[in-house]
């Protein structure tokens, strides 16, 4: 089973990427997210190596590879696969559309519209993984909420509007703890000032 893999990106597409791990060159499907936060760091260090996380499915027709930047994007990957009807191709779809925070919110707060948005999933699909997966995301935003004092709704939305744009939790949570604004626009706006 391969669970992680460490080595050079040679090719990388908007959901798609090839990493040669010692002159191994692994094929694999990833989210838009993750292909982009993958990009950014190219960007930054263009000859560093890159670690990603991989979920890896074998079927009798096929060995299936799916990379993640991050822990918490494999393990919504993963529980989402396991709700009957959402294969891999549906999971990386929500994925790319949203992040696994703003994914959890849309759950938290019963959004089926916003779910509908993902290309193959109909209301009826939408409904389903709304109750399949309602206690999994309960814990995942609990979390979410206590690493960013909950009474303060404010920042805890621009932390997921700025997550969203491929900021990492950690910096985000270092910027907004110096940041006193009324609104999570402005909230936004000043983060992003100081995170360039």
């Amino acid at each position: 089973m391969i669970v992680g893999l460490r080595g050079t990106i040679i090719r990388l597409e908007p959901m798609y990427a090839e990493i040669d791990v010692g002159g191994v060159i692994y094929g694999m499907q990833m989210s838009l997210n993750a292909t982009s936060m993958l990009q950014t760091k190219i960007d930054s260090q263009p000859d560093a190596p890159v670690k990603i996380i991989c979920a890896q499915i074998i079927r009798e027709d096929a060995h299936l590879l799916f990379g993640f930047c991050e822990e918490i994007e494999k393990q919504t990957f993963e529980r989402l696969i396991k709700i009957s009807g959402v294969g891999p191709k549906v999971a990386i779809a929500i994925l790319s559309t949203y992040t696994p925070t703003h994914f959890a919110k849309i759950i938290a707060d019963k959004d089926i519209e916003a779910l509908k948005k993902v290309p193959g999933i109909g209301a009826k699909g939408a409904a389903k993984i709304m109750v399949d997966i309602a206690g999994f995301f309960a814990q995942l935003l609990q979390s979410q909420e206590e690493s960013i004092a909950p009474s303060n709704n404010l920042k805890y939305e621009a932390s997921l509007a700025l997550q969203s744009l491929g900021f990492k939790r950690n910096e985000i949570q270092k910027v907004l703890e110096h940041i006193e604004a009324l609104s999570v626009s402005e909230i936004v706006k000043e983060a992003l000032k100081r995170l360039a």
